[in-house]
């Protein structure tokens, strides 16, 4: 029994210290880790948020009519360029047959208010010529004859404003029938003109369509817009954890969809004050005037993106920032110089700006160093991970 046991005690001894060779050969085996390293480079850093939105017109106009009517004729096309003055359409109008009704009643109210007030006049200009001459004789005072005079000016000016008040009624009733009248000028007219020198936009009306006049009431129908297409703004919005980031004045690099392979610098002039609520994100707008177009035609509307540059370091040595570790108490930047054969030695660095992929190196290594890859992935030979 004794010597089974002892058997047993000695295959178990066996078995471990085989198992222990086999470990020991297993470990010889394997390559020791070998770890690769990377010279600092001079980049240029920038640190940038990107914007969505669009290309528009920095000034648009928006052409109206001071009189309603029918378009009877345009005179332009969409992308033509106009000067200011030019025609752009006639209207013909339409008149109201209560209104009209009503000028041409005015009409003879005036007309009759006239003949009234000439029958007044002569009455007072024979009493004033009556009097007159027995005022010269001597026969009535002074302060008499003066209130006949004011009296007979009265009568004189009653006949002047009653003449105008004839006018103005035919002026109105030719204004309600034809939509414009002899000694207004630009006032009332059916004839539409530009206000400025630009380029048609569009035209969102057609011949036949029915116009309203621009007044105090309503803001009228718009028969065209303008815009001097040389300058134009980038207009779009950012997402609330970007805005604090930005501020006015910053610059910006736009690019737009259809145009490829060119970017236009421009400048942050506008941030909305207040967010609008987008699919559950807060968004503020922004506004940005590009500075040069040269001879690049830019099409009103375009989709365009803004990268607003926060930060931009030129030439600077710099890092991956990926071989950066963090000391684990005091959260301290450092990096693993190498200083002889896979021996390397910890260096605190001053970090600047990054861009998520290189980090400014202020101080702590020079551009000859070559700086540990310390997390490098097992099993990838070390020049695929460079």
């Amino acid at each position: 029994m004794k010597r089974t046991r002892t058997v047993i005690v000695l295959a178990i001894i066996v078995i471990l210290f085989a198992s222990a060779l086999f470990y020991l050969w297993k470990k010889n085996q394997e390559d020791p880790i070998t770890y690769t390293s990377e010279t600092p480079t001079e980049q240029t850093i920038v640190v940038k948020t990107v914007a969505t939105g669009s290309i528009v017109p920095k000034e648009e106009v928006l052409i109206k009519p001071n009189i309603s009517g029918v378009i009877e004729e345009i005179f332009i096309e969409a992308g033509e360029y106009i000067k200011s003055g030019d025609l752009i359409a006639k209207i013909r109008v339409i008149p109201n047959v209560s209104s009209l009704t009503s000028a041409k009643n005015n009409i003879a109210t005036t007309k009759t208010a006239l003949e009234t007030a000439k029958i007044n006049f002569k009455t007072e200009e024979a009493n004033y010529n009556r009097q007159k001459a027995l005022f010269e004789k001597g026969v009535i005072s002074e302060n008499e004859f003066e209130g006949i005079k004011n009296t007979y000016l009265q009568a004189k000016q009653g006949v002047d404003q009653a003449q105008i008040n004839v006018t103005s009624a035919l002026q109105n009733y030719d204004i309600i029938k034809t939509g414009t009248t002899s000694g207004l000028g630009n006032i009332a007219q059916t004839q539409v003109r530009a206000t400025i020198s630009g380029m048609v936009l569009d035209v969102p009306v057609k011949v036949g369509n029915q116009v309203i006049e621009s007044n105090n009431f309503n803001e009228g129908t718009s028969i065209a817009s303008l815009a001097d297409i040389k300058k134009m703004i980038f207009e779009g919005k950012v997402d609330e954890s970007e805005v604090g980031k930005i501020k006015e004045g910053l610059p910006l690099e736009i690019t737009i969809g259809a145009i490829e392979n060119k970017k236009f610098d421009a400048v942050l002039d506008y941030i909305a004050p207040k967010g609008v609520a987008e699919n559950g994100a807060i968004q503020f707008e922004i506004k940005g005037s590009i500075k040069s177009l040269d001879s690049t035609f830019i099409r009103a509307g375009l989709s365009a993106n803004a990268s607003i540059i926060l930060e931009k370091a030129e030439n600077v040595l710099a890092i991956k920032e990926a071989l950066v570790q963090y000391d684990s108490e005091t959260k301290k930047p450092f990096v693993e110089v190498e200083v002889g054969n896979q021996k390397f030695e910890r260096r605190d660095v001053e970090l600047g700006i990054s861009d998520g992929i290189f980090v400014e190196v202020k101080s702590g290594v020079t551009k000859s160093d070559k700086i540990k890859v310390w997390n490098q992935i097992a099993g990838i030979p070390s020049y695929a991970q460079k």
